[in-house]
This record gives structure tokens, C-alpha cells and sequence, in this order.
């Protein structure tokens, strides 16, 4: 693997003792480092950074809520080198209360794909009797599955799966397939 976006599968871990915002290490599946994501407490405004490294000494891909405190919140995915948009992420506001569920909107803000909680039982499980149960999404375009969102069982380190399906890099830019995960990480996971 060349770059940081060059993957099949990615494991993002959140950051075990955190006082203030979450951290979220991006690694490949031998556990090497690709990637830092902090995201800072007690904004209004969600504004997410993917760095190479933990001195944040270059910024890899930005993730930016359009809205302050927004129900149905868009994100858009922003390449910091080109300044250019690589697409966004919408969260289905009430479809959301009972099973998580995102639009993946591409440059021009057209729906391109969902990504869709597993099923409606877990998550009412994982709702109301115990949040102990691994969420699992599945990113679909045209019906078929590109992207699987594994999370691991672990009571005090969220740890979530993102697998690329062969091919999927063709239909969806591995970057917001990859922002997507750390959307799952750091907005679903909070209730983990």
C-alpha cells in the first residue's frame, strides 16, 4: 500500500482515556498507523480533521458539518491539498431514532449511496435491552453492497472495521467510504 487511501480495509480505534474530544487512530489490517482523527469537544459545529500522524502535521482529509446542531446533519468531505469537495454525508434525521441511517451525496450533492445500520431488530436491541452489542452498517449503491462497517466487541475501545468490496473503489472514492467510518466512529459510536 502506497498512500493512506490506497486500502481495501481499514481499522479505525477509538483512543482508549480522552479528557477532552475523541481520537480515533486510522490503521491498516496489521495494525500500522495510516492515519489521527481528533475531534474536539463541546462544539456546535462538528469540524473533524484526518491527519497522517498524531503532531497533525498534515491534514489528509477534513470532515465539516454544514449546519450547527442539525438533526439531519450533512457533512461534507473535503480534500485539504486541492480545497476541492470529494463529497458529503447526510444523516437521515427521524429514519436515524430506531436504525442509524446516512445518504453518501457525491460533488453535486446527488445521492450516491446509503449506509444502513444492519438490521431493524439489532438495533432496537442494541436501543433498549444492552448498547454491548456490535453495530454493523453495510454502504450500498444500486442496491449491492460496496462497503461492509464491522464494529469489534469491546466494552471500553470502540474498534470499527471498514471493508471495500472488490471493485467498490470504481463506484465510490475510497475517501468517503473511509469518512463515512469515521462518521460511524465518532457520531454513532458516542452512544457506545
Amino acid at each position: 500500500m502506497n498512500g493512506p487511501f490506497d486500502g481495501d480495509h481499514y481499522v479505525i480505534r477509538k483512543k482508549f482515556i480522552n479528557i477532552l474530544g475523541a481520537q480515533f487512530y486510522v490503521l491498516d489490517p496489521q495494525g500500522r498507523q495510516l492515519g489521527y482523527c481528533r475531534q474536539k469537544a463541546f462544539r456546535l459545529k462538528e469540524d473533524i480533521r484526518i491527519y497522517a500522524d498524531e503532531q497533525q502535521s498534515h491534514e489528509l482529509l477534513a470532515i465539516r458539518a454544514r449546519q450547527m446542531i442539525d438533526f439531519g446533519a450533512a457533512y461534507d468531505v473535503v480534500d485539504p491539498a486541492t480545497g476541492q469537495k470529494v463529497g458529503a454525508l447526510r444523516r437521515k434525521g427521524f429514519a436515524s431514532l430506531l436504525r442509524d441511517s446516512w445518504e453518501v451525496l457525491d460533488v453535486n450533492d446527488q445521492l450516491l449511496a446509503s449506509v444502513t445500520e444492519d438490521s431493524m431488530a439489532m438495533a432496537l436491541l442494541r436501543r433498549f435491552l444492552s448498547n454491548l452489542i456490535p453495530q454493523s452498517f453495510h454502504l450500498d449503491i444500486g442496491g449491492e453492497t460496496q462497503v461492509v462497517y464491522k464494529q469489534n466487541f469491546n466494552p471500553f475501545i470502540l474498534t470499527l472495521n471498514v471493508i471495500l468490496r472488490p471493485g467498490a473503489r470504481t463506484l465510490i472514492d475510497p475517501r468517503l467510504a473511509l469518512a463515512a467510518g469515521v462518521l460511524l466512529a465518532a457520531i454513532e459510536g458516542r452512544n457506545q
